[in-house]
């Protein structure tokens, strides 16, 4: 490689995560350079010398930012890296590549046309480049609107009045624990590559899989589109009674609540559909309006209390009622502090609006995190605020009757009103105040110093809601659908405009949004107060949110808590798998606390409504099992990979520490299939008696110089590995290049498998083709069955009539992409047997593994039917029969003899030297007895379903092939049935003890 001077620049520091990378060009020592650690490096091609490294003229590229991230633009090229068959190997001809290793040109020169440099195109913004947002206003403020609600409103209050202050804010504290934990590994994960649109579902499917991921994503995106309804209801529902209060009704309540809402929803599918930018602008007036409601409440706590102020139980601030307020004064059916928990919860969730729009932020790595965690901090300020600002400025019991003031003469008068001027002792004795902070539920508005403008706020956190569940419910589903776990649904993936907007899944959800508005109303109109109530009058029953429908809105709520929960557990499960994949930039989590958060979820759904619970749990479990066996082809590198890889580390490890029993010995089987969907009998057979039991290894013996083999070496496997994934055979393929197939096999019977994971059978096909294939692959043939013998490996021959190989016949292919889509050719041993019979001819003791593995082929269900019977050696007198079955055998040996009967030593042993496979006189003389079986399997065995036979060893150096080939092809000549030639190792496989 010929060295060539370098330009002297200037070093670049950049920085990708929590690595700063600085690019040395030249002598010089490279500046110190501040960045954010949180940013994606952009270090490219056109940022330094390309093809030059440190001096040298070389195709190798200095690290890039792009190789590591699917960065590119729609119908962009993306940037690759040299392979390493480019640089170790050889260049294809006709490839850039090739062209450029061999262009004079400078460094420079070289990266135009190849790659656009940073300061060209890429620097001017294009006019259709898609509308991006920051931590602030697209994570922060969607995130603060979606946890503020009516509950803080309307609920609030009463919770304080009920719990008193000291407890509310512990039911704050321990709400705002789990939202936090939750937020922390939401932050965990999305600093833990890049994230893409989905929200949620990208976030749980990435780390935990597609099952789990798939069925999240499918009932999040449901919860959420019902969500819409359900905050629409709420504002529909408000507006229908201002109207009533000023008696302009537009048809009547039931109706109003349906016009109201259809037309509610129908403008925020408009707002949805006008673009991402359209819908910020309108969550930014949303959190304007709310922020001045807050200001008008504070304002008016200041404000000396008018007279109908006072009536009402609001007196401005005082330490004695923020004192009487401290502890609790529990009242009702809910009135405990578990009921008050159930009911303050769903106020403190919502932390996922940001991340469901992931896709549309500028950087979802920093805005995630530092968005959600910020909008935790500061409604969690804005909850502890009001309880205790409320709590100072008004009583618990008041009447609102003017005329209860405190009168000079006889009577009592009791509570801290009377110190003002009042006297609620009548109704507090009786529990008929209709107002004071445990009874009157609009207490915020009666306190604030214009009551319009908390009817506002109502209004911006019902509608801002609902805006934010509709881009979640359609965000999140059009990921979904383009992944196509699910049937019939990717018609709703497509995305239209510069930001890609699913308006196929707004119109779905809208849909869905308005039959929940008709359906809420109908229900109403069945049940009278069933299941909707007036704004001012809320049910006590937990997890209404923010609108009245009380047997939706558990369910629908739980949903929402199953995704807290498998958050929460993707972070801990990827934390505990140790995989070099998880490396996330944020680093102020716990995989404890993340379990924790799991764990206190799932409690926390049972806490409030258990049945509601079961029913979300069992939706969750319907949705994944359906794609557990579906099996979607999807490889996301997900945190269950990686630990199913610790699993089978860990446990191989530990069997190194287990001893050999005979009661533990299992057939672990190297099989010669070559391609395995050449040879499918013999695949099915061995994986009948492996299935779920021990280890299966089809293996194939690439023959051929290593150069011309190894393309095709590293192309082939995955496609063999699918076959078989598809034929729902449960083994593993190992293929090895070697000269010729004897050393092909020596290798894979001794690399193949792990510790004590390793074959101890070899199963080969007979060689049906013996007597016209070169004596030489005879020869290596016979040697590889020697060669398992001497590594201590039993050997299984199986032989069909009509052969094993169908490659021809049925066209079979090698290539990847055809192996996965051909037709998958049927067998023997994938249909029923009925009651025929296993017929085992256990001719000598081999340890037992004759016996063993039809024995284990019996216990499946297709065999189970099955008669095993096992025939033993004997004598039997049928001379006319063996006089034809010598004659068949010493015709068929006749190409293949010595005839040295009258040749001298030396003749004979020049001829043995030169055709090995020649059979001499003598060894002819001493094997005729030996044919014989096979009349007797023809006699016995002609109806049979298999046929199993120790296999007859020949021993080595002293048995020609030809003579032992010959031997195996009079005993199983003829047999309409499988034969499957079986010989253990001489060691027990069975035992008659119990120790």
């Amino acid at each position: 490689m010929a060295e060539l001077p370098v330009t002297e620049m200037p070093g670049d520091a950049l920085c990708s995560g929590r690595f700063t990378i600085s690019t040395l060009l030249g002598g010089d020592e490279p500046p110190a350079a501040a960045c954010d650690s949180s940013q994606p490096s952009h270090l490219t091609h056109g940022s330094t010398l390309y093809m030059r490294t440190f001096g040298y003229n070389t195709i190798d590229v200095v690290p890039a930012y792009e190789h590591y991230a699917n960065s590119a633009l729609p119908g962009e090229t993306r940037k690759m890296r040299p392979t390493l068959a480019d640089l170790h190997s050889f260049l294809k001809e006709g490839s850039h590549l090739h062209a450029l290793a061999f262009d004079g040109r400078s460094g420079h020169e070289l990266t135009d046309g190849l790659v656009e440099d940073e300061t060209g195109t890429n620097s001017e913004k294009s006019p259709g480049e898609p509308v991006r947002f920051g931590w602030v206003k697209g994570v922060m403020i969607r995130c603060m609107l979606n946890i503020w609600g009516v509950i803080l409103y309307l609920r609030l209050p009463w919770i304080t009045a009920q719990a008193g202050i000291v407890l509310t804010w512990l039911i704050i504290l321990l709400s705002v624990m789990v939202t936090s934990i939750t937020g922390l590994s939401i932050s965990a994960i999305s600093t833990n590559g890049k994230v893409k649109s989905g929200g949620t579902y990208f976030l749980i499917s990435r780390s935990l899989g597609p099952e789990l991921g798939g069925s999240i994503g499918l009932i999040f995106a449901f919860a959420n589109a019902v969500g819409v309804a359900m905050h629409t209801v709420g504002f529909a529902e408000t507006v229908r009674d201002l109207l009533q209060e000023y008696g302009t009704p537009i048809v009547d309540p039931i109706n109003d609540i349906r016009i109201i809402g259809v037309v509610t929803v129908t403008v925020l599918l408009a707002i949805s559909l006008a673009g991402m930018e359209w819908e910020s602008k309108a969550q930014v007036l949303f959190f304007l309006v709310i922020m001045v409601s807050f200001a008008n409440y504070l304002v008016g706590t200041l404000i000396p209390a008018s007279e109908d102020k006072a009536s009402k139980g609001f007196y401005s601030y005082h330490g004695d009622i923020f004192v009487q307020n401290l502890v609790p004064d529990w009242r009702g059916i809910d009135g405990s502090f578990f009921g008050m928990f159930s009911i303050f919860f769903p106020s403190a969730t919502g932390i996922l609006a940001g991340a469901n729009i992931s896709g549309d932020l500028k950087d979802p790595a920093v805005a995630i995190p530092k968005g959600t965690l910020m909008a935790i901090f500061w409604t969690t300020i804005s909850y502890l605020a009001i309880s205790a600002t409320i709590g100072s400025c008004v009583v618990r019991d008041a009447s609102g009757d003017l005329n209860d003031t405190v009168t000079p003469g006889p009577g009592t008068c009791e509570g801290l009103a009377c110190g003002y001027g009042w006297n609620f002792t009548e109704c507090s004795q009786q529990h008929s105040c209709r107002y004071g902070l445990i009874n009157y539920y609009q207490t915020m508005s009666m306190v604030s110093a214009f009551a319009p403008l908390i009817t506002a706020g109502i209004f911006g956190a019902t509608l801002s809601s609902a805006l934010a569940c509709l881009v979640s419910a359609a965000k999140v589903f059009q990921c979904l659908c383009e992944d196509q776990l699910y049937p019939l649904i990717g018609f709703f993936g497509k995305g239209y405009g510069k930001n890609k907007e699913p308006v196929r899944g707004y119109l779905l959800a809208y849909a869905i949004a308005v039959a929940f508005i008709i359906i809420g109303a109908t229900l109403r109109a069945w049940v009278p107060g069933s299941f909707w109530v007036e704004p001012d009058k809320l049910p006590l029953s937990p997890w209404v949110f923010e609108a009245e429908l009380n047997t939706i809105a558990p369910i629908i709520s739980n949903f929402f808590l199953c995704s807290y929960a498998l958050i929460n557990f993707s972070c801990f499960h990827a934390s505990i798998t140790n995989s070099p994949g998880w490396r996330p930039s944020f680093q102020y989590y716990s995989k404890w606390a993340a379990l924790f958060g799991a764990v206190i979820s799932v409690v926390i759904m049972f806490l409030l409504t258990w049945w509601a619970a079961l029913i979300a749990i069992g939706v969750v479990l319907f949705l994944l099992l359906y794609v557990i066996y579906k099996k979607p082809e999807v490889n996301w590198g997900s945190s269950v990979q990686a630990h199913s890889y610790n699993l089978a580390l860990s446990y191989s490890m530990g069997l190194n520490e287990v001893e050999d029993h005979i009661k533990n010995y299992r057939p672990q089987c190297l099989v010669l299939t070559g391609p395995p969907n050449f040879r499918p009998a013999l695949v099915d057979f061995v994986s009948t008696f492996t299935q779920n039991l021990s280890l299966m290894i089809c293996g194939h013996v690439l023959i051929g110089p290593r150069k011309q083999r190894v393309p095709e070496f590293q192309h082939i496997a995955s496609g063999h590995t699918k076959w078989l994934n598809k034929r729902k055979i449960k083994a593993f393929y190992s293929d090895v290049i070697a000269e010729d197939l004897r050393s092909g096999v020596q290798i894979l019977m001794q690399a193949s498998g792990l510790g004590r994971m390793k074959p101890n059978i070899l199963v080969v096909g007979f060689k049906k083709n013996w007597q016209s294939a070169h004596p030489a692959t005879v020869e290596d043939y016979i040697g590889i069955l020697h060669d398992a013998f001497d590594f201590n490996f039993g050997v299984c021959v199986m032989r069909m009539r009509e052969g094993l190989n169908v490659s021809e016949a049925m066209q079979m292919h090698t290539a990847p992409e055809a192996l996965v889509q051909e037709e998958q050719a049927s067998t023997i041993f994938q249909s029923e047997q009925g009651k025929k019979t296993i017929d085992i001819y256990w001719l000598f003791d081999d340890g037992g593994l004759t016996l063993l593995i039809p024995y284990l082929l019996h216990r499946k269900k297709r065999w189970g039917k099955c008669k095993i019977r096992v025939f033993v050696g004997g004598q039997i007198n049928r001379m006319d029969e063996e006089r034809k079955a010598i004659k068949r055998f010493e015709d068929m040996i006749a190409p293949f003899r010595l005839n040295d009967g009258f040749k001298d030593e030396a003749t004979v042993a020049e001829m043995r030297r030169d055709c090995p496979w020649k059979i001499s006189d003598e060894e002819i003389n001493k094997n005729r007895v030996k044919v014989r079986l096979n009349e007797i399997l023809l006699d016995y065995s002609r109806d049979a379903a298999l046929i199993i036979l120790t296999l007859p060893i020949g021993r080595k150096g002293k048995c020609p092939s030809s003579l032992y080939m010959a031997w195996l092809e009079i005993l199983s000549q003829d047999l309409r049935p499988p034969v499957i030639l079986i010989r253990g190792n001489q060691e027990n496989v069975l035992t008659f003890y119990c120790q």
